[in-house]
């Protein structure tokens, strides 16, 4: 991690929000580097999938740390990356993964409360808070630790309550030492206002077909707007039409349009 790309991306969480489309290894974010982004982020599925595995705590550390070291290496623009829960039963265990993900190159890491070992419950907030302490002490004070909580994604609790939910949680989290807020699974443009105008961190909410669009939810203030694992799927949904159409269809035309071989070979041609 570089002093200069941890401030450049810190500076981008303010107006307009950060655009973040998620790649899932170092081709995918050299590809999304070389469209535009201004940053790049790992979504945790998408490279557990690349790497064959299921999402959900059951990638070996060492392997996403050096997924993450191969798509720092691949762009020259700020990269974030997906860290799940931390990796780690402690938090001793969770500080140690931030220090390798800053470490290998990049600058921002998602940190998720959800116990994957128990699937629709979150931790509670305090050992949350103890393991984000811990992350920011790994991290050292440049990475940008995105703190994600997962109560609208995994519809836990009453709907009426979650918003409050949240925003405790969301505090709690600040004061342990995030940098950000991300909230999945909520598109409703009242509650994204009501959480925005909550917290005082930016906020981070995963878009996709459904949610408000990117200029609405820049709008409503929202700070950074990702994918999350939505790109790897819509790719690997087109190497599924791709061979149904080769096996069935006695045609090539499903592989019309992909980026050429040239391309790609420059995009990766690095020391």
């Amino acid at each position: 991690m570089t002093i200069e790309k941890a401030a450049r991306f810190r500076a981008l969480h303010t107006a307009p929000p950060l655009l973040l489309p998620n790649c899932w290894d170092a081709a995918s974010a050299a590809v999304i580097a070389d469209a535009g982004a201004a940053a790049v982020a790992t979504t945790s599925a998408g490279v557990a999938w690349s790497l064959g595995r299921p999402d959900g705590d059951r990638l070996d550390r060492d392997a996403a740390i050096a997924l993450v070291e191969r798509v720092a290496h691949a762009v020259d623009v700020p990269v974030t990356a997906d860290m799940e829960s931390g990796f780690g039963a402690t938090p001793k265990d969770v500080a140690e993964t931030l220090a390798a993900v800053a470490e290998a190159g990049a600058v921002g890491v998602n940190i998720e409360d959800a116990d994957t070992a128990t699937p629709g419950v979150l931790r509670p907030i305090a050992d949350q808070a103890e393991r984000l302490a811990a992350a920011r002490e790994g991290a050292g004070p440049d990475l940008f630790i995105n703190a994600r909580i997962d109560i609208y994604l995994a519809g836990i609790g009453d709907p009426e309550t979650r918003l409050e939910a949240v925003i405790e949680r969301a505090s709690a989290y600040a004061a342990a030492g995030a940098n950000g807020i991300f909230v999945p699974g909520v598109a409703d443009a009242d509650t994204i206002a009501n959480l925005v105008q909550a917290i005082l961190l930016p906020l981070n909410v995963m878009a996709g077909p459904g949610a408000p669009a990117p200029s609405a939810l820049a709008s409503l203030g929202v700070a950074r707007i990702s994918l999350g694992p939505q790109l790897a799927s819509a790719a690997y949904a087109a190497a599924r039409r791709a061979t149904v159409s080769l096996l069935e269809s006695d045609s090539y035309d499903a592989v019309e349009g992909g980026i050429d071989f040239a391309t790609m070979q420059t995009l990766l041609d690095r020391p």
